[in-house]
């Protein structure tokens, strides 16, 4: 990891302790003239290197911006010169490495397939946050190929980046694939970050590292410039120590893309509804179900699910217990049918977009196995030729498992709950606790809640519940489409009943 060579000194670190401010805060800092963005920037720069690559050595920062301190200086002139742009004017956030950015940093996926090859445009979120005035400051880690490269691969890890660690436990797992992004938010390396999923990547993460992650709608956020899995799948989501930072970041990134095809139409003026209630949250007048069946894998995280159910009922929200989402068996199997055929049919245009690299999926299968010592020691390809097996999206089995997987998870799944109980919402735990690293046996995580709504398309908030014996868990909250308003007033309530939420002690 490079440095910025900005001469701060790791002891600088201690004090303010900028990365427990909000993105509000540390803006009116900066229009108070008390802080700068380059300060700031060089603050976190130097905390990256103190706790990421020494200290807890948590490998959750793949690569700093050698343009950072520089974009942050312009951004403090244009500040005095004419004011801010908005909220994230001169804010220093990180993006996972497998969205593009067209500068002097890489975008791999993790993978040393992709260091030869450069993106030739920022994706179109990263565009919306350059406009917006924010200062990107590095790539994060990732389970390699967003943990879809092996049926074995092991969560956070990457050819690129190594294996990055839990903020909390740094023998346990960060969960994937937006490992970094959540480990760099919840250690305070910066108050923002990009995460991206497909099933659980950025939900999973933000449970077992104590961070606020966002799944928005399928369409919400331009999936252009975006290394692909799955359109009808992917997106790009917010991860920040609180709710209403990301959902500054959220506002930002948010926009109809007429280009992304394969997303739906944003609906006129829901952008503008993306705000925490100005009383904080009230429940009252909403019905929430409880998944039941969602839940019972673990004992501690039971307790903390009860005690978030009861800050719920306490705010003055209906609860419906149980009502219990159900899960077609064939789903998971459905499921990766569609993930391999899509990532078949996009993972070849998209490298096309690059210059130099490999140029399809057979080029990629062809240099891991050259490369097997350094990209394969700890499992292998075999999603990478499941997916080189499939034909074209034409294809019967295609089409078929698609149709089923979205009725499953969306018609008959989580919108056929919401209907026979007249709810507004659904409520789980989002994930067990993390589970040990282990390199040989892979992971080994417990329960979740991510996939009927990675499935469907729809919206999925993780706001950190408790500890359990000091490893954080995460409380869902599920929706239907576009119903990201209802969630974040739910949201909001739970973390303004809940209070501050422990951050993890980092030792430099």
């Amino acid at each position: 990891m490079a440095s910025l060579g900005l001469g701060i000194s790791h002891a600088s670190i201690a004090t303010p302790a900028y990365e427990s401010m909000s993105v509000a805060e540390l803006q009116a800092a900066m229009d108070r003239k008390e802080l700068s963005s380059r300060a700031l920037t060089a603050y976190f720069v130097a905390r990256i290197e103190a706790l990421d690559r020494r200290g807890p050595r948590l490998q959750s920062v793949i690569e700093l911006n050698p343009d950072a301190d520089a974009i942050a200086a312009a951004l403090d002139a244009e500040r005095l010169q004419t004011g801010a742009r908005g909220p994230l004017h001169g804010i220093p956030l990180l993006l996972k490495d497998n969205i593009d950015t067209a500068d002097r940093m890489l975008t791999t996926a993790g993978s040393l397939a992709l260091l030869d090859s450069h993106p030739s445009t920022d994706a179109a979120l990263v565009k919306r946050l350059r406009d917006a005035g924010a200062v990107l400051l590095g790539k994060t880690n990732l389970s390699e190929w967003a943990n879809f490269r092996s049926t074995h691969s092991l969560s956070g890890w990457s050819a690129r980046g190594g294996q990055t660690r839990n903020a909390y436990a740094p023998l346990r797992s960060p969960c994937g694939s937006s490992a970094g992004s959540a480990v760099a938010v919840a250690a305070g390396f910066a108050v923002l970050a990009v995460g991206t999923e497909t099933d659980g990547s950025i939900v999973c993460p933000s449970s077992v590292n104590g961070v606020v992650g966002i799944k928005p709608t399928l369409g919400l956020i331009s999936r252009r410039g975006i290394v692909p899995i799955a359109f009808s799948q992917d997106t790009a989501g917010p991860m920040a120590r609180n709710l209403g930072d990301a959902l500054a970041l959220l506002r930002v990134m948010a926009a109809s893309d007429p280009s992304d095809t394969a997303a739906p139409a944003i609906p006129d003026g829901f952008i503008g509804r993306l705000q925490l209630p100005a009383d904080g949250g009230d429940l009252k007048g909403l019905r929430i179900g409880v998944a039941r069946n969602l839940s019972g894998y673990h004992d501690g995280v039971d307790a903390v699910f009860e005690s978030a159910l009861a800050l719920l009922r306490a705010g003055g929200a209906e609860l419906v217990d149980p009502a219990e989402l159900q899960r077609d068996p064939a789903l998971a199997a459905d499921e990766l049918s569609v993930l391999l055929y899509e990532f078949k049919d996009r993972i070849g245009p998209y490298l096309a977009t690059r210059q130099g690299g490999p140029k399809n999926l057979a080029d990629l299968i062809a240099f891991n196995d050259t490369m097997r010592a350094l990209e394969m020691p700890l499992f292998g390809q075999e999603l990478f030729l499941q997916a080189q097996s499939k034909g074209p999206l034409s294809d019967q089995a295609y089409r078929e498992a698609r149709m089923r997987s979205k009725q499953a998870a969306g018609v008959d799944g989580i919108d056929a709950v919401l209907r026979a109980h007249h709810l507004d919402a659904l409520v789980a735990p989002t994930k067990g606790p993390a589970w040990l690293i282990d390199p040989v046996l892979g992971d080994r995580g417990i329960g979740g809640a991510a996939q009927s709504a990675a499935i469907a398309g729809y919206p999925h908030i993780s706001v950190p519940a408790g500890l359990v014996q000091g490893l954080p868990v995460g409380l869902s909250f599920i929706g239907t489409a576009w119903s990201e308003p209802q969630l974040i007033r739910m949201a909001a309530a739970f973390e303004k009943a809940r209070g501050a939420f422990p951050a993890p002690q980092l030792t430099p």
